[in-house]
Formats: C-alpha cells, sequence, structure tokens
C-alpha cells in the first residue's frame, strides 16, 4: 500500500517561516504530481502548490512569491517551504500524490493525513 506522512507543522509568529516534508512509501514506480492543499475551519480543502516529475510548479495566488514547493524523487518526498507567513495560513495542509503503482498501469491518488500550522498575529 502506498501511504503520505506530512511533517514540519507547528506555531510560527506572522512574518515567520515552516518548511513542511511529506513522504511518499509503498510500491510506487512513479511520483506523477504531488501537491499541497489546506483546509482551514469552517473553509473548504483548496488547492496550495503542486510539481510534476518534470519539475512544473503550480501555486495559488494567495501565495505566490512567498511558498516554495520542491520534490526529491530519489527520495520520494516533496517539501513546501513556507515563507512570510500570514495568520490567514493557519490550516492543516495536506499532502497529494498522483501514483502510479509497481505492476499497474493507473494513476492514484493519495492523501496524507495532515499537519496543522498555525500562525499567530
Amino acid at each position: 500500500q502506498v501511504q503520505l506522512v506530512e511533517s514540519g507543522g507547528g506555531l510560527v509568529q506572522r512574518g515567520g517561516s515552516l518548511r513542511l516534508s511529506c513522504a511518499a512509501t509503498g510500491s510506487i514506480s512513479s511520483l506523477n504530481i504531488m501537491a499541497w492543499y489546506r483546509q482551514a475551519p469552517g473553509k473548504q480543502r483548496e488547492f496550495v502548490a503542486s510539481i510534476t516529475s518534470h519539475m512544473t510548479t503550480n501555486y495559488v495566488d494567495s501565495v505566490k512569491g512567498r511558498f516554495i514547493i520542491s520534490t526529491d524523487n530519489a527520495k520520494r518526498t516533496t517539501s513546501l517551504q513556507m515563507n512570510s507567513l500570514k495568520p490567514e495560513d493557519t490550516a492543516v495542509y495536506y499532502c497529494n500524490a498522483a501514483v502510479t503503482a509497481v505492476g499497474t498501469p493507473f494513476i492514484e491518488f493519495y492523501w496524507g493525513q495532515g499537519t496543522q500550522v498555525t500562525v499567530s498575529s
């Protein structure tokens, strides 16, 4: 089975930085896309950033210039460097990956359990 495990969340003051990491484990043939989503209390889960196997990146407008997504295919990880954090960035952050498992031609999506990011004023 494929599993995603996030780490790096915590409490930080406005203007501070955090680095989130997500590790994928299991019988994986390829990681096609890795992404981060977030969900604040009372709000719908939203897309934050993504990166493809060819290093193409996308960001939601609200984090452009502040967040940087990266990946290490050899280690099967993705990271989200979050700088200049704002209180409105407070949310549970979820790792998402589009994975092709060994022995299959299919792309399947997996979610991590989430890691809390809290930004104080």
